[in-house]
Formats: structure tokens, sequence, C-alpha cells
């Protein structure tokens, strides 16, 4: 089988296709055929080496334990391994690889009790592939907010692959949704359902006079002050990726001081919440976003494209 392979750390040219033998289900696991998946920003930091310390896990001069990315997939069951009760072999399945990766691959076998489900016949397996990155941490993270309906949210990078979820999701749940994103892609984050877009380049959300009950940053971006300024008392705010020192010293104190809550890390995925997305999706309600697709072949024009940091919600890759 054909796997995308990082040989060192670097821009995209580091990675190659090279050919491997097919992995076989243990006990326990599926061997799915991926049809599709997706080039994500936590792909490029990892083939960058972004940050550096992750060097320490993942091997000092080159990729050891990571050296095959993509932590979604959406495909075909193959095989079963023994104990396996939940699939049978060609039933269409999606969902995500956890921190084994894997996925840049024809084929990749998961856990049947991780996360992983069936596609529904009106999602195509480039849907399926869109869903689960952004889906899993964007839900993760609201969920934590406690949203309720009528609440007021801002999202922070309303127009990547976990912003264009966290729009609807929020909308899902009643909120009253604002988002932050450039001037290009105002009308998608309004058409998915915020009803207040600001322009990064041009407008400052906490100058505004409006505030919020939960502000969510899910690209790590977001000026720290403006975002607690922004706030309600007793309002939450929200980072999708580990956060550093500073953030969290000054989030303590503002917890003391203020009664805001700060919230990061990185979220749990489990099947019954990819469940959730997934009928979210078969009914219409939460839209997968794909910006580009690229053939398996080309799979290095597509971290190049996502290295620009410009990607409107997922970047999917079709493989055979």
């Amino acid at each position: 089988m054909k796997i995308a392979y990082c040989t060192a750390y670097g821009g995209p040219e580091v990675v190659e296709l090279r050919e491997v033998d097919p992995p076989a289900p243990g006990s326990g696991e599926v061997l799915v055929r991926v049809r599709a998946t997706t080039v994500s920003s936590a792909d490029s930091r990892l083939r960058r080496a972004d940050p550096a310390l992750t060097r320490l896990i993942n091997g000092l001069l080159r990729p050891r334990l990571w050296a095959v990315l993509g932590g979604v997939f959406a495909g075909e069951v193959a095989a079963i391994g023994p104990r396996v009760t939940r699939f049978q072999p060609g039933e269409r399945v999606f969902g995500t690889t956890g921190l084994s990766l894997g996925a840049h691959a024809e084929y990749v076998c998961v856990k049947e009790n991780d996360a992983i489900t069936r596609l529904p016949d009106n999602l195509s397996y480039a849907d399926g592939a869109a869903l689960p990155f952004g889906g899993l941490s964007s839900h993760f993270f609201l969920s934590r907010a406690k949203l309720q309906a009528g609440r007021k949210v801002l999202i922070y990078g309303a127009s990547g692959s976990l912003g264009v979820a966290a729009v609807q999701l929020a909308r899902e749940a009643g909120a009253v949704v604002a988002g932050v994103c450039s001037a290009a892609n105002i009308a998608l984050v309004k058409s998915l359902g915020a009803t207040r877009v600001f322009d990064y380049a041009t407008e400052n959300f906490a100058e505004s006079g409006e505030r919020f009950d939960v502000v969510y940053d899910t690209v790590g971006k977001s000026d720290f002050s403006n975002c607690l300024k922004a706030l309600e008392p007793r309002g939450v705010y929200l980072r999708a990726v580990h956060m550093t020192p500073g953030p969290v010293l000054r989030g303590l104190w503002t917890g003391l001081v203020s009664k805001k809550r700060v919230l990061g890390g990185t979220a749990t995925e489990r099947p019954a919440d990819l469940e959730y997305l997934r009928d979210l999706a078969a009914a219409g309600r939460l839209k997968p976003v794909i910006d580009r697709t690229y053939r398996f072949e080309e799979i290095v024009e597509a971290h190049r494209y996502v290295d620009g940091g410009h990607k409107r919600g997922d970047v999917t890759v079709t493989i055979g």
C-alpha cells in the first residue's frame, strides 16, 4: 500500500509517497481502506516540529513516532480482527486515529471502541473526513462552557476547521453567535449561523462594546487581554490549544479577581460525540466545509496550501 511518509522535519517537500505492506488488524481492531483524509493545521505543525518541543516525543533529528501523519479517515471496512462486534467488512465508516495518526495511507488499523462510526449514505467520503477534526474539538470545548440558549458566543478564527464547526454547534445550542475572521470569509461565517462577524484586520472586537458569555479561540492567536475584556462577568474563555505559562498565570489571576474562567488543553475524542456530529450532518444541521480537495499523489501541494494559513474549513485528500 501507499503511505505519505515524512522523511525529515521541514517544508512540504519532506513528504514522499512510499510503498509498504498493509497492516493486519489485531484483536479488537478494524482495518479501514481509506478513501479520504485531511491535511490539518496539526499535521502542518507536526511536520515542521512546531513547537520544537515536539521533537522530544517524535524524534530529535527526524520524525519517528509520527512519520505518517493524518488523524482522520473515511472509507470502508476492509477486514476485522478477532473479537470485533460493531463492524463488518464492506461498511462505510469514518473517524479518527487519535494519537496514533497514520491516516495518510491507503489502509489504517483503528480500535473498534475508539472514535469510529458508520458513515451515512447521504454523506460523501470527503464529508466524513471533514467532520471529525474540527467538529470533535469544538464540541468538546463548547460543552465545557455549558452553553445555553440565548448565550452570546464569540468564535475567534471562525472560518477554520474548528471555527466553522464551532459556529454551527453554538448555533445548534441556541446561542447568539459572533465570529472573527478575514473579510474574505465573512459571508461564509454568516451563512453558517453567525449574526455578527468582525474583520480581524480592521475591527477590534474588544472595543466594540459588545460583551460575550463565551469567547472561544480556535486557532490560539487571539490577544488574551482583549478576550478577557470582551467577556461578561463570570464569562468563559476557551482556547483550543495547549496554553503557555503566561496565559495560564494570567488566567488564574483573572479567575481570582473577576470569576472569569480560562480553559485550555486538548480535546478528548469519544464515539458518542462522533455519532452526535454524524447525526447532525446527516440531518443537514452541520455542514462540512471543504476548501480544496487534492489527490493522494498531490499531498505535498495540500501541505503547501495548509501552510499558507488561510484555508476555509478543511483541506481533504482523496485516496484511490
